[in-house]
């Protein structure tokens, strides 16, 4: 997923339909600089991991 798509989704009160590893996830926070992600899988917000937007996919 690119950058700006990613911050924009991380940025909106519409939750779009994102996985990671096929897994349904949450986008927190989106760190342009290093392209990583600040994601957890929905409904395990105490899950929160750090990913490479590459790994994000928009369905």
């Amino acid at each position: 997923m690119n950058k700006q798509r990613a911050a924009e989704i991380a940025a909106s009160p519409v939750m779009a339909n994102v996985t990671c590893d096929g897994v349904p996830v949450y986008i927190q926070h989106v760190d342009e600089t290093s392209e990583m992600a600040r994601i957890y899988p929905l409904g395990e917000p105490e899950q929160e991991i750090n990913v490479s937007l590459d790994s994000l996919i928009e369905h």
